[in-house]
């Protein structure tokens, strides 16, 4: 495997790691894995920063893992990938986009996320 693909994979295994519960109702662990200078702008049109998500993201905590659905990766540069997916959860489809950036200590860190509202599938 190159380096490129094996960015690509450590950056959707932390990705599918902050959609899950455990991660996600734990502001420590969730905080490993969110960028400080994090912004994400969610399929409602809010935005959020860092501290912001932190402090609400346990509340938003489904009981089952939120499910990626088609994740896609490209290494856009040296420890900066994009991910791009789709989520259903709870009759409710969104496409998201993701770019994760190394921080050159072992972590993969979430820098920015967006959610756009989608179409059911049909």
């Amino acid at each position: 495997m190159g380096r490129e693909a094996g960015e690509v994979d450590e950056a959707m295994a932390a990705e599918r790691a902050l959609l899950s519960p455990r991660v996600r109702a734990s502001p420590e662990s969730s905080r490993e894995l969110l960028d400080p200078g994090f912004v994400e702008v969610g399929k409602s049109g809010r935005r959020w920063d860092r501290e912001t998500m932190l402090a609400e993201l346990p509340s938003m905590t489904p009981a089952e893992p939120i499910e990626a659905l088609d994740m896609r990766g490209e290494q856009i540069a040296p420890g900066v990938v994009h991910l791009t997916y789709a989520t259903e959860f709870e009759g409710v489809r969104a496409l998201r986009g993701s770019l994760w950036r190394h921080d050159g200590h072992g972590h993969w860190r979430l820098y920015h996320h967006q959610g756009t509202p989608a179409a059911e599938r049909r």
